[in-house]
């Protein structure tokens, strides 16, 4: 006789622990650079502090890499970079819902990328896309009247391309890295970068109280820290795409967030949204017929 045990393959359910846990770190992101605003922090200033002082914490724990996976790991951290700026050119000009929206379709640019790579993708995989889609919409918002500009609309969907590609260069070229090596690196492109983008525009000063240092280590801790290496590691267990759509429940969890942390209204369509998202989710790990959650085991 058989029976249904919960027995998942180890490599599988660390990868579904670690996405999950990627996604919980990060959705604090929104929250932190929310109260980094309110203190009267710039963007920019606030995204050069978070990586730099990663990069100080780790970089010195990153030694014995080789010269060609630390030029892959500097690469990675161009691509999220690159991404970072698209994503906050996109805010400039239309809405914070569209530009998320965009930003978390990366699950289907991974699957398309992947596609014209000569990986044709599952049909679960494009059913867990349109759900996890169709969730988003409701969670964050669809595109309104005052999301038409084009430009804007081309860095949004810029920001969710290079993410993907962020993601996918991950999977290829970091594989047999050590995760915090890996996000030391992408730190310390990205500080030395955004760091360099607020010099520019006269915005690079230092936190001068507790109300501005909160959010800044915040950032570095939760949404760095510990979000980066996690997500690595969901990367190199599950691959680009599924781990892409373990990360579509970000902003269903920043949305709760939001709404215990600043008392924010919860939107009408949020149950609904986040049902959507976290039936994308659970479909995105379904392998080989069935949900490796569970796995038969006979009995004699």
């Amino acid at each position: 006789m058989s029976a249904l045990s919960p027995s998942p393959a180890p490599r599988l359910q660390a990868g579904l622990a670690w996405g999950v846990a990627a996604a919980l770190a990060f959705s604090t992101l929104g929250i932190w650079g929310k109260l980094a605003s309110q203190a009267g922090l710039d963007s920019f200033s606030t995204l050069g502090l978070r990586f730099g002082l990663v990069a100080l914490v780790l970089l010195p724990l990153s030694g014995g890499v080789s010269p060609r996976l630390r030029r892959h790991m500097l690469g990675v951290g161009v691509l999220y970079a690159l991404a970072t700026t698209c994503f906050f050119g996109a805010l400039d000009r239309v809405s914070a819902g569209t530009t998320g929206l965009l930003l978390y379709l990366a699950p289907a640019f991974v699957i398309l990328l992947g596609w014209l790579a000569g990986r044709r993708p599952a049909g679960t995989q494009l059913l867990a896309v349109a759900l996890a889609a169709a969730g988003l919409g409701l969670v964050v918002g669809l595109p309104g009247p005052a999301d038409r500009d084009p430009v804007g609309l081309l860095l949004g969907a810029g920001a969710g391309v290079l993410y993907a590609t962020y993601l996918m260069a991950s999977e290829r070229w970091l594989s047999g890295a050590p995760p915090l090596a890996s996000t030391a690196h992408m730190a310390l492109v990205a500080g030395v970068y955004f760091a360099g983008l607020s010099a520019l525009d006269g915005t690079l000063r230092l936190p001068s109280s507790g109300a501005q240092w909160g959010p800044v280590l915040g950032m570095a801790v939760v949404s760095t820290l510990i979000a980066v290496p996690a997500l690595y590691n969901a990367v190199r267990h599950l691959g680009a795409a599924r781990a892409s759509l373990l990360g579509t429940l970000e902003p269903l969890l920043t949305v709760l967030l939001a709404a215990l942390v600043l008392h924010e209204a919860l939107r009408p369509g949020l149950l609904v949204g986040g049902a959507l998202i976290l039936c994308g989710a659970l479909l995105s790990q379904r392998r080989e017929g069935r949900f490796w959650l569970f796995r038969r085991s006979a009995a004699r």
